[in-house]
């Protein structure tokens, strides 16, 4: 870095003083040796220094006007140098570099183009003349630059003798392309061929058909200005003028040609409207120039024809320009005329409508063959050249189709087969719902109805799966903007709430057998049914109302498919949706986690097995509905929602309400007070017999009696009355509660 530093700063000291040429090392402007050299053409100063001597001395003069720019380019191509030298690219070999400073003029890059072809370690740095430069070393390998096309031509010229690789940063005249011209030219940038391509195309979408075109007067303008002409005149665009300038003027005389310029302009304009308004006759019929300054003359058709051996010219018609019409003038000329009908004269049949002229290997336009257009392209008329495209947005076509037809548009419509399948499972829950609560209702004093939460919790569970069942006939029809918005959302907070209270019961059912003093603690001050509901089901409302003000389901048309339109809800943002389902599936895991600590409490009661298996319905069908639903398209989609749901919710409720109603309907001598409380007492004690088990087997060493005091101190320190305590919890106290025969009470003493 420092060597580049000193480098540089001794470049900028001998560009500032630019001192004239004695000998060829101070022509060079840097150089840096080493094994394999490149040279470098830079304009660094903008302009040589006019001689003052009368005649001209052939020496390069100085140069003046420093061009910071160029200077910027100089210094890319040393520091590009610098670093594959620094690196493994080229292993044991430096790369060398030769710039010069061209001045923005032809003659100091020939005289360094001179010196680039110059014998490589050859004191005199001579051009030695060979008919074979096969084995010819020169002193350089490659040329980076120059910079103006016209510089770049005259050295690529030279080059071309050794056939050394030029490299150019700037030049873009098009004419550089021609490789049997310039056959070692290469360059960074485009041609101007796409520049002028470019400028005639806007000009076109500008509307403009009347321009005029001021170029330099060099190569690089010459040549632009016959491609631009030639683009103008591909696309319709008249050049009203040209002028050029010289390439290098001071400001006056820059001034004095626009104003010679403009007083060209002013002056063909003038011209131009007296040319329109001119008119003349040829004695019989007047001519002037319409208003797209065309003459209003037109054509005599003639007909030449043997006769005897002789050939006859006959005028059959004339042809109107202004009314585009023919104008026979006699019989026999219509006689001819039909004549010239009845040949045939056509290389290939016509092609019919649904067909398209295909060019065959013959170099005749009129020789064709006929293919049918490809789906969703159509042709109406005979001798097309090619198919018409169909707005695929809304219309399709067939393979050789005349007529674009309209796309169908398609949803999942109330009348499809799997649609009334779905609406009829959906009923058939709802009547699930509507006859559990009737028998919940009947048996409202039983213990399995206290055991579930009392009436409220299951009329809320049971409006909540109610209400999922309905959300799902949004789903079917037309979809509609208020369907389009309320389904996800009724769907997401009755099924939170639903699995809330789900929450909410297991969590009861583990506290009230859990004989873990610590684990019972915790779970006091965690069970709190209201605020657990409210909150969980609060931060899923949060959700929604976020998903519909941020990015609320819209109706939208998919075109996508070729030959219907699918008429669908996209659901706004993905990432709504998911954090809605991805809520759902946190407060099932709970749920899920909670219902399997209980899974081996008693069994006539003990809905936590079931409430497992309903969570693990749910994740099955849920981890089942994403791939699908990311992977089905069609009128269909809504259908792989809607199972889903019904799964999920038909689960759930099965396996949370079908055993008590089975309890209540075939085991009703089971569903009484004695027998729940019988149930809870056998279960504590089978339990505290476990407790004590338990405390023995961790300490061995001490005494029985000790090992018994401990036991039945734990345990009454977890439940002091664990009958009164398990039937409070499940809503079942007052006398019964304590009406367990003395008998059981002393059992349960002694097992203690």
């Amino acid at each position: 870095m420092a060597l580049l530093i000193i480098v540089i700063t001794c470049f900028v000291i001998i560009l500032d003083t630019s001192q004239s040429c004695h000998t060829p090392d101070d022509f060079v402007a840097i150089t840096s040796p080493g094994h394999i050299m490149i040279g470098g053409l830079f304009a660094i100063h903008e302009k040589m220094l006019s001689s003052d001597d009368h005649p001209r001395r052939p020496q390069i003069q100085k140069c003046v006007g420093f061009e910071i720019s160029a200077f910027l380019q100089a210094l890319a191509m040393i520091h590009s140098i610098e670093v594959i030298n620094n690196s493994t690219l080229l292993s044991g070999v430096k790369l060398g570099y030769e710039i010069y400073d061209t001045c923005t003029e032809v003659t100091a890059a020939v005289a360094a183009t001179l010196r680039f072809l110059s014998k490589f370690n050859c004191s005199r740095e001579t051009v030695t003349f060979q008919c074979d430069y096969s084995s010819y070393m020169p002193r350089v390998k490659a040329v980076i630059g120059a910079g103006y096309s016209e510089i770049s031509m005259a050295v690529s010229r030279m080059l071309n003798l050794q056939l050394m690789p030029q490299v150019s940063y700037e030049s873009t005249a098009e004419i550089l392309s021609d490789k049997i011209r310039f056959p070692s030219f290469l360059r960074t940038v485009p041609s101007d061929f796409y520049q002028t391509k470019a400028m005639a195309h806007l000009i076109q979408q500008s509307g403009w058909n009347w321009i005029g075109l001021i170029t330099t007067d060099d190569d690089y303008g010459r040549l632009a200005l016959n491609t631009f002409a030639i683009q103008a005149a591909a696309n319709n665009v008249c050049i009203a003028f040209k002028e050029v300038l010289p390439a290098f003027l001071s400001d006056s005389t820059i001034e004095v040609r626009i104003n010679q310029t403009l007083e060209k302009i002013i002056a063909e304009a003038q011209l131009l409207d007296v040319l329109k308004n001119v008119t003349f006759s040829d004695g019989r019929n007047s001519f002037h120039f319409d208003a797209h300054g065309d003459l209003n003359t037109g054509y005599d058709v003639v007909l030449w024809k043997e006769i005897g051996g002789l050939m006859t010219v006959t005028k059959m018609a004339e042809y109107d320009l202004q009314h585009d019409v023919f104008i026979i003038t006699s019989q026999e000329a219509k006689r001819e005329f039909r004549k010239l009908k009845q040949i045939l004269s056509k290389c290939s049949k016509e092609c019919s409508p649904g067909q398209m002229k295909k060019a065959t290997g013959s170099q005749h336009m009129c020789c064709y063959d006929c293919v049918s257009c490809p789906e969703n392209h159509y042709s109406n008329q005979t001798d097309m050249d090619h198919c018409l495209l169909c707005n695929n947005e809304t219309h399709w076509a067939p393979v050789r189709s005349t007529v674009c037809f309209e796309k169908e548009v398609e949803y999942l419509d109330w009348n499809d087969s799997l649609a009334l399948l779905l609406i009829a499972l959906s009923l058939l829950g709802i009547a699930f719902v509507l006859a559990i609560g009737i028998i919940f209702t009947r048996n409202l004093n039983t213990p399995v109805v206290k055991s579930s939460g009392g009436l409220a919790v299951c009329y809320v569970m049971l409006t909540c799966h109610a209400l999922n069942f309905a959300s799902t006939g949004l789903f079917i029809g037309e979809p509609q903007d208020f369907a389009c918005k309320t389904r996800q959302t009724l769907f997401g907070v009755s099924f939170t709430l639903c699995v809330s209270c789900i929450l909410m019961k297991s969590l009861k059912i583990l506290l009230a057998f859990s004989f873990d003093p610590k684990l019972k603690t915790f779970l006091k001050c965690l069970y709190r049914p209201v605020p657990i509901v409210l909150t969980c089901t609060g931060i899923q409302v949060v959700i929604c109302t976020l998903w519909l003000v941020l990015a609320a389901p819209v109706v939208e048309e998919n075109i996508t498919l070729p030959r219907v339109i699918i008429l669908e809800c996209e659901e706004g943002s993905v990432l709504a949706f998911g954090t809605m389902l991805g809520y759902i599936a946190v407060l099932a895991f709970l749920c899920f986690v909670f219902a399997f600590k209980g899974r081996k409490l008693p069994e006539n009661y003990n809905e936590a097995k079931f409430l497992t298996f309903g969570m693990l319905i749910y994740f099955i069908a849920w981890i089942i509905f994403i791939p699908v639903y990311a992977t089905t398209f069609g009128k269909y989609l809504p259908a792989v929602e809607i199972i889903v749901i019904l799964i999920s919710n038909y689960g759930i409720l099965c396996c949370t309400f079908f055993p008590k109603c089975y309890v209540i309907l075939y085991k009703q001598k089971t569903n009484t007070k004695s027998a729940f409380l019988q149930m809870v007492y056998n279960y504590s004690s089978h339990s505290a017999n476990n407790l004590a088990l338990s405390h023995v087997s961790l300490d061995t060493t001490n005494h029985d009696t000790a090992v018994t005091n401990l036991s039945h101190n734990d345990k009454a320190a977890a439940c002091p009355n664990s009958n009164h305590c398990l039937a409070q919890v499940f809503g079942i106290g007052g006398e019964n509660a304590t009406n367990v025969p003395k008998t059981l009470h002393q059992k349960r003493s002694s097992s203690i």
